[in-house]
């Protein structure tokens, strides 16, 4: 009987009306339009306002040179075809950036709701006058640099190597394109210890690019949002073995296997759920204007907790739901303020969740920063602790179910274990287009790639990372 309804089933698929493909096909092309809107929106939104929060420049022909470029199929054929508009308050703050789609429905849009949490693509169909343009915004506060061991809130003091070093031909190869084909280097930077004290950093950066530029740090957020889970740990406010236990979970009277979730499962990339996106593509809440409650952390499980492992965008962001109510007294600016990452901003979603699976923007240095906080082992340079004592060892640890591949992971950091001549305790943070910060506690050192890397072309961050180590003095 099961044979039987099957081949039934089969037949019935077969029979498909040629119009509902082709309507289905329509809708398809329908979205994608829609999406590669939302994508130039966003990023037009993003990259020109948080540069401009930083007092960098960005031109729209830059942002479509590089971040417009080069991005997956079918968008990347759709988005140079999309007229956009760009409309400032009277500031001369950026209000909103639309982008022209379809004669039927408005423009995609997105807006700049402020310093502190950037810019947000609305739902498609959204008015445009829903940005609130007439209405001024803040001036980002910058937190105030004062001499370690009197309270800094900033990283270390740094010197800036100014004479050519081995480290010039590493930088060079890079911004030519010379580990990965295709590749398009924007920024290097590496920062290490000097023999007799201090911390050194050397930096580099195509043209248009500077220390005040950020980029979009794609998946490197998730290894942000794994340090504010930490903080969080660190507060007494959460712990990693807790169950995350959403009330609309709990609401099934005990039944919902998704009750025995944690927040370690979630970071592992191991809370056995399922999701319909190929890969790693959110495109619905990245591009779509959907928000994280209705597209990031509904899917049902399809295996035990803790037993598979899926690299999932909807994993990083069920884990910060774990802290969410943290995170309404302690957004990431505030934390960000302490690390010193004044030019770095978590954007959110329509509802005020951060979208901190991808959209965060940051420079080099800020990023620097943040490599900087584990070399310390979670301590300031002021002496104030902000990350457990034992953090390091738990992101670095893999203690979950292990990717295939060059790379092994921990707790929402990829780990360098497995890559020869590069220290066995190196770890990183991994984003989409290129984007790199590798910890190297053994030596004492960070290294940060930014690149606008078109898709399909792959970066050789383990090669970068052991010529980088081979520049740097051993002691």
């Amino acid at each position: 009987m099961i044979r039987t309804a099957f081949a039934a089933s089969t037949l019935l698929l077969a029979a498909v009306p040629v119009s509902a493909q082709s309507q289905q096909e329509a809708l398809d092309a329908r979205y994608d339009r829609a999406l590669a809107a939302g994508y130039k929106a966003l990023m037009l939104c993003g990259a020109i306002a948080n540069a401009e929060r930083n007092g960098a420049i960005r031109t729209p022909e830059s942002v479509e040179q590089w971040e417009l470029t080069g991005i997956q199929a079918p968008l990347d054929a759709i988005i140079g075809t999309l007229p956009h508009e760009i409309v400032r308050r009277p500031s001369g703050q950026i209000a909103h950036v639309a982008v022209r789609w379809a004669d039927d429905m408005p423009p995609r849009i997105a807006a700049n709701f402020g310093p502190e949490t950037g810019c947000s693509v609305l739902p498609i169909g959204a008015p445009e006058d829903s940005s609130n343009a007439d209405q001024p915004l803040p001036v980002a506060a910058k937190p105030e640099a004062k001499v370690p061991g009197t309270g800094t809130l900033s990283a270390a003091p740094r010197s800036k190597a100014k004479a050519p070093n081995p480290l010039d031909r590493v930088f060079a190869s890079a911004l030519a394109g010379q580990y990965g084909d295709g590749t398009r280097t924007t920024a290097t930077l590496v920062r290490f210890n000097r023999s007799g004290g201090g911390l050194v950093e050397q930096s580099s950066y195509a043209p248009g690019f500077g220390e005040k530029t950020p980029q979009r740090t794609w998946s490197v957020a998730k290894s942000i949002a794994a340090t504010l889970i930490g903080a969080a740990v660190h507060s007494g406010e959460a712990n990693v073995a807790d169950p995350i236990a959403l009330n609309y979970w709990a609401a099934g009277g005990g039944t919902d296997p998704r009750n025995a979730i944690t927040i370690d499962h979630a970071l592992r990339m191991a809370s056995g759920r399922y999701s319909d996106t190929p890969g790693n593509r959110t495109d619905a809440l990245y591009f779509g204007g959907s928000t994280i409650d209705e597209t990031a952390v509904n899917w049902p499980v399809l295996h035990a907790p803790g037993t598979v492992f899926r690299y999932a965008n909807n994993d990083t962001l069920l884990a910060l739901k774990g802290i969410g109510q943290w995170l309404s007294f302690y957004p990431p600016h505030l934390f960000f303020a302490k690390l010193g990452m004044a030019e770095t901003v978590a954007e959110t979603d329509i509802r005020g969740d951060h979208v901190m699976s991808s959209q965060v923007w940051s420079t080099a240095s800020d990023l620097a920063d943040f490599g900087q906080l584990y070399l310390n082992d979670g301590v300031l340079p002021s002496g104030e602790r902000v990350l457990p004592e034992d953090w390091t060892k738990y992101v670095s640890t893999p203690s979950g179910p292990q990717p295939d591949g060059a790379f092994g992971y921990g707790a929402g950091f990829w780990l360098m274990n497995r890559s020869d001549d590069v220290p066995t305790d190196t770890f990183a943070a991994f984003g989409n287009r290129g984007q790199y910060v590798v910890i190297v506690p053994s030596r004492g050192v960070v290294i940060v790639r930014r690149g606008e890397d078109p898709a399909g072309a792959g970066f050789e961050i383990a090669a970068f990372t052991r010529d980088v180590l081979a520049a740097l003095p051993t002691k």
